[in-house]
């Protein structure tokens, strides 16, 4: 997946000036335009998107501070006017191309990234594969942001929101593996962008012959694969690690890449005030 990435960052230099066909892109490197955003947005910190964008304003800083029109070199960009690429260009120096072409500046380049893979073999993930048929997930689903670090206030807010008995009518349902209650991550931004929006589900999974009552709502899961990441300690912050572990350690070493679906965090165990927990962490896979 290193190299890949590597690749990918070679084809966007190449193509700063043209539109870019991300799934052209990821096809011809021999994955999934899915798998390398998600990829990306994890080991590089910002999604794909803002890292073109970034270089383009980069490259196109020095483009202002030449002899060419601004229109000329909107268009260059792929802007339609000169306000479309003000507004770009602010975005990332903080000033507008008007003002660097007056001032010579500030500037705030980013330079182009190069992934390595540091190998320490310090840390063990825990971590089956398996092979699962079609199954439901239902519960009470909720649009919030997506957050990396630190407990989700909207989360809570839409789970607290829950009366109690609500949460032992939901046990009861369940009826497979993952077993229990379970915290459901769907339709998330492929680049991963912290603040962009998710559906997130309470609820359990059941087999998809099994009726849905009326009033839950209801996530299809197809069959397929599963690599299953058992954490313990700290909560949330050992479960957000081993997420972030998957990206930076577990992938790039094994013959998997994620394919879209649902990722699902099964609560095993936990102590009273949830600061402390046993958790797997489901998601779909495929071979790469």
């Amino acid at each position: 997946m290193i190299a890949e990435l590597n690749r990918l960052i070679e084809q966007v230099e190449e193509r700063l000036t043209e539109e870019i066909d991300i799934a052209r892109v990821a096809a011809g490197l021999g994955t999934t335009e899915y798998h390398l955003r998600r990829m990306f947005s994890s080991l590089a910190g910002m999604p794909l998107s803002e890292y073109i964008r970034r270089r383009r304003m980069t490259v196109a800083a020095a483009d202002v501070l030449g002899d060419d029109g601004l229109l000329s070199i909107a268009t260059r960009y792929g802007y339609g006017s000169t306000e479309a690429f003000g507004r770009a260009f602010r975005s990332v120096h903080g000033v507008g191309p008007g003002d660097v072409r007056r001032d010579g500046g500030p500037l705030r380049a980013q330079p182009q990234l190069r992934f390595r893979l540091t190998v320490e073999g310090n840390t063990t993930m825990d971590t089956r594969i398996i092979d699962r048929p079609a199954f439901r997930l239902i519960g009470h689903a909720a649009r919030v942001p997506l957050i990396h670090h630190g407990v989700n206030p909207h989360i809570q807010e839409h789970i607290a929101s829950l009366p109690a008995a609500e949460h032992l009518r939901l046990k009861g349902l369940s009826t497979i593996d993952p077993a229990g209650l379970l915290q459901v991550s769907d339709s998330v931004d492929p680049d991963y962008t912290e603040g962009s929006e998710l559906t997130y589900l309470h609820g359990v999974a059941i087999s998809d012959e099994t009726p849905t009552p009326a009033d839950l709502d209801a996530i299809e899961v197809p069959a397929g694969t599963w690599a299953v990441f058992r954490t313990e300690g700290d909560h949330p912050s050992a479960l957000q690690s081993a997420w972030a572990a998957t990206a930076t350690d577990w992938f790039p070493s094994n013959p998997w890449r994620l394919r879209p679906g649902p990722s699902i965090v099964a609560v095993l165990d936990r102590n009273d005030d949830f600061t402390t927990a046993t958790c797997e962490l489901w998601l779909p896979v495929e071979r790469a």
